[in-house]
């Protein structure tokens, strides 16, 4: 099992806010892989 660690600001896609995988994941993480994702809010938006 690999894991990684990847620090990202939350993204605004119409009336969502998403995290967008970086592309260099993209091969490792194919569509039906199941991943576990942890949130750890970092710094709260004003």
């Amino acid at each position: 099992m690999a894991q990684y660690i990847i620090t990202k600001k939350v993204a605004k896609h119409g009336k969502q806010a998403i995290i967008v995988i970086p592309k260099v994941l993209e091969n490792m993480l194919k569509p039906s892989t199941v991943v576990k994702i942890t949130i750890d809010v970092i710094e709260v938006a004003k």
